[in-house]
């Protein structure tokens, strides 16, 4: 007997196959990754992610409208200073750049959008580690969590929804929960970077804050050989009071965010990061494959694999397509 090819009855019309649909992806999924800059006049093109600029206050007020008019879920905003220093002064300055554009967002936008802000030094130190180092050359956990506590307490003050730890600092959740609530900020919240890996894939991101690093950061992110490490520290995020959890980048590790999301009971955001949004634009480009459908698929892909949020430099642009 012949089998009967059930499963390609219901894939025969676009509107059965929208009907059976298991994952969707919604614009209230994803988050729009911004950068604000010091010291500019008009949005400065980013060479290794086209289409994507370094913004004027101006601009990011502008590109935060339209991307919330398009119905994007929330916003992330990265701080990119004229000047840096050892232990990143500028990111607690209330007039420093990251500070400045949080402001601006909130009173413009209010309660319109979840508002988050990387909370995270390595924008703002002249050494480009995401904390601050010990007279060895290595990172200082413990003198980082007291920086991160006070810049989450600034970023919160500036009106952030959602700060973002997401220099994998041990302990770095609980030592801002902590600050916040001693500061009276119970309300805000916490995204917590629980899996970041230590990635080839951020090159270009580097470029899009002006990062003086030198070196590496696998001392203190994942090591992209392990799993189990990563759950753990999940498992560590989770219990000193992460409001959600965080896998980066996405596309190399959809294993661990199935897993991530099998055992969260919070919601799970994962980070298209800049060398995917590269890498899919490039060959796109070069006309190897179709844009649009490699932007969806890829971003469909992180969904079924179990992210409730996805950031993504294509929010604005894909919250259009799926309204």
């Amino acid at each position: 007997m012949v089998p009967i090819k059930r499963p390609r009855r219901l894939r025969a019309t676009p509107a059965l196959r929208r009907l059976v649909a298991e994952t969707s992806l919604e614009p209230r999924h994803l988050v729009l990754p911004m950068f604000v800059a010091e010291g500019i006049s008009e949005p400065r093109p980013i060479t290794s992610m086209p289409g994507v600029v370094q913004h004027t206050p101006d601009s990011l007020r502008a590109a935060a409208v339209e991307a919330v008019a398009a119905g994007v879920g929330g916003l992330m905003i990265f701080g990119v200073p004229e000047t840096r220093d050892a232990t990143g002064t500028g990111a607690t300055d209330p007039d420093g750049i990251l500070n400045v554009g949080l402001r601006l967002l909130r009173d413009e936008l209010g309660d319109d959008t979840v508002l988050m802000a990387d909370t995270c030094l390595d924008e703002f130190t002249d050494h480009g580690h995401c904390g601050v180092l010990a007279a060895d050359g290595s990172v200082d956990n413990d003198a980082t969590l007291e920086r991160y506590v006070d810049m989450a307490l600034v970023q919160a003050g500036c009106g952030a929804h959602l700060l973002g730890p997401s220099g994998m600092m041990d302990g770095q959740v609980a030592a801002i929960r902590t600050g916040l609530d001693a500061a009276g900020l119970e309300r805000t919240g916490i995204l917590a970077y629980s899996a970041k890996y230590a990635s080839a894939f951020y090159g270009p991101f580097r470029e899009a804050v002006g990062s003086t690093l030198r070196g590496d950061r696998k001392t203190y992110q994942q090591d992209p050989a392990n799993r189990r490490e990563s759950l753990h520290e999940v498992d560590l995020d989770l219990a000193e009071g992460a409001d959600m959890v965080m896998v980066k980048p996405a596309m190399a590790y959809l294993d661990v965010l199935r897993e991530v999301a099998d055992r969260s009971p919070v919601p799970v955001a994962a980070y298209q990061v800049s060398g995917e949004y590269a890498m899919i634009t490039a060959a796109a480009q070069n006309g190897w494959i179709d844009r649009d459908r490699a932007v969806l698929e890829s971003l469909t892909g992180i969904r079924r694999a179990g992210a409730d949020v996805v950031l993504t430099y294509w929010a604005t642009e894909v919250a259009g397509w799926v309204r």
